[in-house]
């Protein structure tokens, strides 16, 4: 249990730090002069393939990469080793490292809300480490199947509403990208041939192509969900996708449960922590962090975005 939670803990910090060194990078070239230029002379102001690719070959960029890899490894890791209500929840609780390290890095102010948001997140998650029981061991064959099916039909719903929903966009695609990753979660926690290792097993599991879709299709979707409209309704929906849908099935499929007579003190935390996550990813050092990447990759899909302002 405390290795699953340390683990899990790794990837939030992880994640956070590649976010924020990701934005650091896309405001060195947006800094740059013949970059302000280019986007002057574009009638729709939108990033070039030219300063997309300039993004990603910044340091910090490259080694925020590292850093999303790191994250990526841990949320495999988490789901395998402690409850899905309690390993998805701490992945997401990333906002709160976000918004501390933007505060550092990118020098953008935190109001109290946010600390208290951030605080309500924090003290939930502890709430909710010490409730939480074993994690399940149980699923079916069909299940297998079941995450190889539902990750591909999922990203194909994100790019039908991608294209066809006007209003709230961001929110519902960003909504769709977190149910994404949980499938990934769900498919790291049945995922075969690991331990003991059997690469047999490993290659021949539904599973394991279910979380390699699953993690590209969530970036994606969760990518164009920050380009499409509002950068806090994105983040925000992707919380809730992100822990509600893995929680859920890890409890009713899996076999994930609670320490005895915990179970309301682990719902009242769960609950507090997503609603935490939530108002967080209003902040504006999670809008600063998160449209500083939007607004540096070319747009293409969806509909016009509307203008993000950074808090600064």
């Amino acid at each position: 249990m405390t290795a699953g939670i340390v683990i899990a803990v790794i990837g939030s910090f992880a994640f956070a730090a590649a976010a924020v060194l990701q934005a650091l990078g896309a405001d060195q070239v947006a800094q740059r002069a013949a970059v302000r230029e280019e986007r002057r002379r574009s009638s729709k102001a939108h990033p070039s393939l030219r300063s997309t690719l300039a993004t990603m070959l910044t340091v910090p960029f490259l080694v925020g990469f590292v850093f999303d890899i790191v994250g990526f490894v841990s949320t495999i890791l988490s789901a395998r080793l402690i409850p899905l209500f309690l390993s998805q929840t701490i992945i997401s609780a990333r906002l709160v490292a976000t918004a501390l390290l933007a505060m550092v890095v990118l020098h953008v102010s935190l109001k109290p809300r946010d600390w208290i948001a951030g605080t309500v997140v924090v003290a939930s998650l502890v709430l909710l480490a010490v409730s939480a029981g074993r994690e399940g061991v149980e699923n079916d064959p069909w299940m297998r199947w079941a995450v190889l099916i539902a990750g591909p039909a999922l990203i194909g719903v994100g790019v039908i509403v991608m294209r066809t929903v006007h209003k709230h966009l961001a929110a519902a695609t960003g909504l769709i990208a977190g149910a994404v990753f949980g499938v990934m979660a769900v498919a790291s926690r049945i995922l075969d041939g690991l331990d003991p290792f059997d690469a047999g097993a490993l290659f021949t599991d539904p599973a394991l192509y279910a979380l390699l879709i699953s993690g590209i299709g969530g970036f994606y979707l969760f990518t164009v969900a920050l380009q499409t409209g509002s950068v806090n309704g994105a983040a925000a929906a992707l919380v809730v996708g992100q822990t509600v849908l893995p929680g859920a099935v890890g409890i009713i499929f899996l076999g994930d449960v609670t320490r005895a007579g915990w179970g309301p003190v682990a719902i009242v935390a769960f609950v507090a922590a997503v609603v935490g996550g939530v108002v967080l990813a209003s902040s504006g050092a999670v809008t600063a962090v998160e449209s500083a990447d939007a607004t540096n990759l070319p747009r293409g899909y969806g509909h016009p975005p509307r203008d993000v302002t950074r808090s600064r």
